[in-house]
């Protein structure tokens, strides 16, 4: 399977803009080096990487705890993205994600356990294998 995104960028890196966009239509939003490094009201590619692995980890643990026989009645999840310098160059050096999870009948134990195999076993989490990666799994 392979999916498809493109981003577009037009002028010099504090001045100019881009638009990127994916191939469902779900995302078309446009971005600047405000909005990146400065705080913008356009999306940057450190909140879409970090929505990709609140997803991605989400649905990784509804899949492990329901093979485990403890479908989940509700996952939420954030994802905190840190960009920081490293040798000069921006680089993102940590993910924090926060789950919480509401599971008929299943103990903390097994929860956390359950949690911590889909942390490292999300398509996401592998792929920024080289980036610190947390996980705070709650039960609610």
């Amino acid at each position: 399977m392979v999916r498809h995104a493109e981003a577009e960028w037009s002028g010099s890196l504090k001045e100019g803009k881009g638009h990127v966009k994916v191939e469902t239509g779900a995302l078309d939003s446009p971005y600047t080096f405000r909005s990146r490094f400065e705080g913008g009201g356009e999306t940057n590619p450190e909140e879409l990487l970090g929505a990709s692995h609140a997803a991605c980890f989400t649905m990784a643990l509804s899949a492990a705890l329901t093979t485990a026989g403890h479908p989940p009645s509700n996952i939420k999840t954030t994802a905190a993205v840190t960009l920081t310098p490293v040798d000069g160059k921006p680089t993102i050096t940590r993910i924090d994600l926060a789950t919480q999870a509401s599971i008929p009948g299943v103990d903390d134990a097994t929860f956390q356990n359950i949690a911590a195999g889909a942390k490292a076993g999300c398509p996401i989490s592998r792929a920024l294998a080289g980036t610190e990666i947390h996980l705070d799994a709650k039960l609610v």
